[in-house]
């Protein structure tokens, strides 16, 4: 995962301003590119090679492999962004099905797969070792 935010461009959230915002339980997959100023709610999903740019994503979205979602649309909340689509127009976005049964399971599986790999990281890489379970200090 790449995150590359833009100092001027800032997503209002809390009261606070964030280049990127990016929710609780959210899984961002492996060469994906999170490119601000973004916003991903709360139990998304981000899948492998896919670009979030310039985008408010709501929570509960499935992003599919390969998908581009960019040029300031939201996509409502709960919504499947399928695999290879350019969603480049609010008409696109809002176009969406909402995420199916088997994709809301798939992403509950990598968050709890996830979740549970710090508790072992010791056991690879020893002691001492940062909160998110890398090793430091040798």
């Amino acid at each position: 995962m790449i995150l590359h935010g833009l100092v001027n461009k800032r997503f209002p959230v809390g009261g606070k301003g964030y280049s990127i915002f990016i929710g609780n339980k959210v899984s961002v997959a492996h060469g994906a590119l999170i490119h601000g100023p973004c916003y991903i709610g709360n139990n998304t999903f981000v899948g492998f090679k896919s670009i979030v740019y310039n985008a408010i994503v709501g929570e509960g979205t499935f992003i599919a492999y390969n998908a581009v979602v960019t040029n300031g649309v939201r996509i409502a909340p709960n919504r499947f962004v399928p695999p290879g689509a350019n969603i480049d127009t609010q008409e696109k976005a809002n176009a969406l099905r909402r995420v199916p049964a088997d994709g809301e399971e798939f992403a509950r599986d990598v968050q709890r797969v996830n979740q549970e790999f710090p508790a072992s990281y010791h056991l690879l890489f020893g002691s001492p070792r940062c909160s998110c379970g890398m090793p430091y200090g040798h």
